[in-house]
């Protein structure tokens, strides 16, 4: 009898994973299928994207002149577009030193293409934002050239 009592233990344990392959078979179909039951548990959870800000007052900065390489200047004028976050329009001299900061001697090539000054702007852009912002609060959202002239 101790044969009968190991062939009835095995028994259930064969049946039990038998019945797990099953189960899982049926969700893999259920899921290849198109089932959308699966998309949804298995679907990536999107991220609350973090609202844009809202344009507030455009402070307009003076003209610099910045030394670029090889004796070249670069005559800069921008203005920063503040967020209604700002309690009053942005002081420019954080923006103008990045700007400096970032443009100094710059190769002149390099800024006279299209693609060349778009990822400088992004750059400045980037590093201004951070400047400006206080609390996780932006208090400007973007930095815009009135005069861009390289001599």
């Amino acid at each position: 009898m101790a044969k009968d009592d190991k062939t009835t233990e095995d028994a259930p344990a064969k049946g039990g994973k038998k019945k797990l392959i099953m189960i899982i078979a049926i969700a893999l179909a259920a899921l290849i299928g198109g089932g959308a039951g699966g998309y949804m548990i298995f679907a990536p959870k999107k991220a609350t994207a973090e609202p844009p800000p809202t344009p507030g007052v455009v402070s307009v900065l003076d003209a610099i002149t910045i030394n670029l390489a090889d004796g070249h200047y670069l005559k800069l004028k921008m203005t920063l577009q503040a967020t209604t976050d700002a309690a009053e329009a942005p002081d420019g001299s954080k923006a103008l030193d990045i700007a400096i900061e970032l443009f100094s001697n710059r190769d002149q090539a390099g800024l006279l293409t299209s693609d060349g000054r778009d990822k400088a702007k992004k750059e400045l852009v980037a590093k201004v934002v951070k400047a400006y912002t206080v609390e996780k609060k932006k208090e400007v959202m973007d930095v815009y050239f009135t005069t861009f002239v390289i001599q």
